[in-house]
C-alpha cells in the first residue's frame, strides 16, 4: 500500500509498504479523505513543538470499513466511518475521571503517533465512529474539526439563550460558532481579518460577521447586540489582541472559551479578569460523544459543511496540497487530500 511520510519539515515520500492488517479488537479502514489543518501546516513547517520526524500525518479523516479483527462484531466491512486519533493510557487522574483528551501520556495520531496517510490504516473498534450511509467522504472528514466545536461549545457552561462573539473565522471558529447555534445561542457574531472568511460565515448561516480590521469588537458588539452585550466569547484566532478584546469588551460574569493556538505566552488583563468575575475556560480537542454529536448535526443538516471545501489533491500530491495552502493563505478553508 501508498504511505505519505513527512521526512523532514516541507518534505513527503510517497512509499510502498507492506498492507495494515486488522489485529484482534481491530477494524481496518480503506481511506478516503483526510483534511489538512492548521496543526498539520505547522508540522510542514517545522514549527510543531510535539512532533518529531518522520511522521505520517492524518487525523481528520473518512474512510470504507474493509476488515475487521477477533472479536469485533458491531462494525462490519462496507461500512462508512471515521475514528477519534488520541492513544491514552487510561491509568492517569484525567482518565480515571473521564478526561482522558487531556490524558497525562497523550499521543496524537498524525504527531506522535502514525497517521492515517496511507491507502489501508487499523484502529481499535472502540475508537470507530459509524457515519450514516448519507454521508459523502468529505463530511465524514468534517467531523473531527466539528467535534472540536462541539466539546468546547460543551465546555461553555450552558449556550442556550446567551449572545456570543467567536473570534477567527478559519475552520475552528466556522464551526464553533455554527456549534453555538445548534446549541441554541441567541445570536452570534463571528470576526476575523479576511473579508474571504467572514463571506464563508455567511454561506453557513452565521447571524453576524465583522471585520476586525474596520471596527473593534465593542464597536461591532454594540452594533449586533446593542445594549444587551454579550456573555460568552469563543476565542479562536491565538491572537494576542483579540483575546484582549474579548476581556475588554464581554459582560460582567462572562465566559472565554480558549480554542485558538498561541504561539507564544500571552499578555492577559488579569485584574480586569477579577474584577469582573471572568471566567476564563480551555478546551482541548474532544472526546468520543463530540464525534456522535458532530455526526448528529451534519446529518441534520444543522452543519454546513461544503461552503468550507476548498480543493482536493491526490495523495501523490501531498506537499502540492501544502503550497497551495501557504500560497492562499486566508483564502482556503479547508484542503483534502484524496486517496
Amino acid at each position: 500500500m501508498r504511505q505519505a511520510v513527512m521526512t523532514a519539515p516541507g518534505v513527503i515520500e510517497i512509499r510502498q509498504v507492506p498492507d495494515a492488517v486488522a489485529g484482534k479488537g481491530q477494524a481496518l479502514m480503506r481511506i478516503q479523505r483526510i483534511g489538512v489543518c492548521g496543526s498539520d501546516v505547522h508540522v510542514n513547517h517545522g514549527k510543531h513543538p510535539f512532533t518529531k520526524y518522520p511522521v505520517v500525518q492524518g487525523h481528520e479523516f473518512s474512510a470504507i470499513v474493509e476488515a475487521v479483527g477477533e472479536g469485533v462484531t458491531d462494525i462490519k466491512p462496507g461500512m462508512k466511518v471515521t475514528a477519534t486519533p488520541q492513544e491514552v493510557c487510561g491509568e492517569c487522574r484525567p482518565c480515571l475521571r473521564g478526561q482522558y483528551n487531556v490524558c497525562e501520556n497523550l499521543k496524537v495520531r498524525g504527531f506522535q503517533a502514525p497517521g492515517v496517510a496511507q491507502d489501508l490504516y487499523a484502529t481499535e473498534a472502540d475508537k470507530i465512529v459509524i457515519l450514516p450511509d448519507s454521508f459523502t467522504p468529505e463530511q465524514g472528514a468534517f467531523i473531527e474539526p466539528v467535534a472540536v466545536g462541539a466539546h468546547s461549545t460543551a465546555r461553555a457552561g450552558g449556550v442556550e439563550g446567551k449572545n456570543v462573539v467567536v473570534l477567527g473565522a478559519g475552520p475552528i471558529g466556522n464551526y464553533a460558532a455554527q456549534a453555538c447555534k445548534c446549541r441554541g445561542a441567541k445570536k452570534v457574531l463571528i470576526t476575523d481579518i479576511s473579508a474571504y472568511r467572514l463571506e464563508i460565515a455567511r454561506q453557513v448561516g452565521i447571524d453576524a460577521v465583522s471585520n476586525a480590521k474596520e471596527e473593534t469588537l465593542a464597536q461591532a458588539a454594540k452594533r449586533v447586540f446593542g445594549d444587551e452585550g454579550f456573555d460568552l466569547a469563543m476565542e479562536a484566532a491565538g491572537s494576542e489582541a483579540a483575546m484582549d478584546q474579548a476581556i475588554q469588551a464581554i459582560g460582567k460574569g462572562g465566559a472565554i472559551v480558549v480554542l485558538g493556538v498561541f504561539g507564544g505566552k500571552p499578555g492577559i488583563d488579569m485584574a480586569r479578569v477579577g474584577e469582573h468575575e471572568l471566567s476564563i475556560i480551555g478546551t482541548m480537542m474532544y472526546r468520543y460523544e463530540d464525534y456522535v454529536q458532530a455526526v448528529e448535526w451534519i446529518a441534520s443538516g444543522k452543519i454546513k459543511t461544503e461552503p468550507l471545501d476548498s480543493k482536493h489533491f491526490p495523495l501523490e500530491r501531498y506537499m502540492d496540497a501544502y503550497r497551495y495552502i501557504d500560497e492562499q493563505g486566508d483564502k482556503s478553508m479547508k484542503v483534502f487530500i484524496d486517496l
